[in-house]
């Protein structure tokens, strides 16, 4: 069972009880989207310690955890799964996800940044079909899946990529795949 240094923060027990079946690690559950003061504590010693991954549902709570937990202890890696690969019938998160497709999300860490090298604007995203027509949403997951960032809106996404520091060239390169 391959051993996870970073602590890995997720939003509930059966998140954690999911990756604890195929790695040793140790999580953090969030427990809703209101993840208090004592928590982001936590969170922020736990960086500095060992590190630390977040790791939530490919959903709009799991998108604003993610937030809020970057914006107050910037530099932690993020792990995405698409919601193709982490559904059922009624429900959608990391725990029904397959052993496969957590260890991928899991070697496609990312780490923001709030320095990006090149702003990729609302034109861009409107020239290159992310946005503003019937297909873009499509357009948007198979970008997210191949830069292994999630899905999302059209504004998350630029914002994902300008943290990130994609630049409008690699944008177009994974738009040619």
């Amino acid at each position: 069972m391959k051993r996870i240094q970073e602590l890995i923060v997720v939003e509930g027990k059966n998140d954690t009880a999911t990756l604890k079946q195929y790695f040793d690690c140790d999580t953090l559950e969030t427990n809703g989207t209101d993840v208090t003061d004592f928590k982001i504590d936590l969170i922020r010693k736990a960086k500095e310690k060992r590190g630390v991954i977040i790791f939530t549902d490919p959903d709009s709570p799991g998108n604003r955890i993610r937030n809020q937990i970057n914006r107050k202890v910037p530099g932690c890696k993020n792990a995405f799964v698409d919601k193709a690969d982490a559904h059922t019938t009624k429900k959608v998160g990391v725990e029904h996800a397959s052993r496969e497709v957590l260890e991928e999300a899991l070697s496609n860490l990312i780490t923001y940044t709030d320095d990006p090298v090149e702003k990729i604007t609302a034109q861009d995203f409107y020239e290159l079909g992310l946005m503003g027509r019937a297909d873009s949403s499509e357009i948007r997951e198979r970008v997210g899946a191949a830069l292994h960032i999630g899905a999302g809106t059209a504004k998350t996404m630029r914002i994902r990529m300008n943290c990130l520091g994609i630049t409008k060239e690699e944008l177009i390169e994974v738009l040619r795949l």
